[in-house]
């Protein structure tokens, strides 16, 4: 018996979705979107008012920190004035110290018009001016010692020598300026012998650079000094009469010590001429030929 074919069997195919379906699944998807679109909308304006209220915080914070320093400054400044301004905070002590020949009381009263000022007016300027009267201050300083006191520390001029002038002798500071007017050479300092004029003058100043450059103790027995120049300046010693050719300023200490070496080698009771104005090459010979 021939064997009959078996059938084939087919898997059914899927019904295609109908029209209806298919609107109704579009639908579902466009409410979704628009849930998604409103939710996402929500977490906008939700993260939106969160950085405001984060900012409205901070500008309240730093508006508060703004306001405390202006008024702390303010409370500052009105107290800086009210102390400023005070008759508690005003000059009503002038302490002169450091006047020699000065009188200090004269001084003092220069200066009486400042009293009342509140003492951070005290003008250090005004204070220079009312001194420029007195010839015989070199340099002043002043210092302001709270609650009323004005202490001004004047630095005399310093006589270096004198010189000869019709009234008689004056005594003289390295600029030039006359210090006191007296009968005699006071102890000590020397007479100055200068041509008249602008040689003079210029000789001066060389006088003066080397007397406010020697030892001490060179200088204490400075009879007279002459010059002509600004390297020829000359001493003659007090008492014994030995000349010393000093030269400039230049290497005072070493001249100084050259010659106090030049003098121990000689005898003290003939009057010699040292020339040290180069040290490194002392000449010394004898005053009376």
């Amino acid at each position: 018996m021939a064997d009959t074919p078996e059938a084939t069997r087919q898997a059914p195919r899927p019904s295609e979705p109908s029209a209806r379906e298919l609107r109704r699944s579009a639908a579902r998807a466009r409410r979704e979107a628009r849930a998604l679109e409103r939710q996402a909308g929500r977490d906008r304006r939700r993260a939106e008012r969160g950085e405001v209220r984060r900012f409205t915080r901070h500008s309240r914070r730093r508006r508060a920190v703004v306001i405390g320093i202006v008024t702390s400054f303010s409370a500052l400044l009105a107290g800086v004035i009210a102390v400023t301004f005070s008759p508690l905070m005003s000059l009503t002590t002038i302490d002169v110290t450091g006047t020699q020949r000065l009188d200090a009381a004269e001084v003092t009263a220069a200066l009486d018009e400042h009293l009342g000022t509140p003492l951070a007016f005290v003008a250090d300027s005004a204070i220079g001016d009312d001194l420029a009267q007195f010839a015989l201050i070199r340099s002043y300083s002043t210092e302001i010692v709270p609650p009323n006191t004005l202490i001004v520390r004047i630095v005399e001029r310093a006589p270096i020598g004198a010189v000869e002038a019709p009234a008689g002798l004056e005594l003289v500071d390295a600029a030039g300026v006359v210090v006191e007017t007296v009968d005699a050479v006071p102890e000590g300092l020397p007479l100055i012998e200068l041509a008249s004029g602008e040689a003079g003058e210029r000789a001066f100043a060389s006088v003066a650079d080397v007397l406010i450059s020697i030892p001490r103790e060179v200088a204490a027995r400075v009879e007279t000094v002459t010059a002509t120049t600004r390297d020829d300046v000359t001493f003659e010693l007090r008492g014994s009469g030995h000349v010393v050719m000093w030269g400039d300023a230049e290497r005072s200490a070493q001249k100084a010590r050259v010659l106090d070496a030049a003098m121990a080698a000689t005898d003290q009771g003939t009057r010699w001429v040292y020339d040290v104005s180069a040290p490194d090459s002392l000449v010394v010979r004898d005053a009376n030929g």
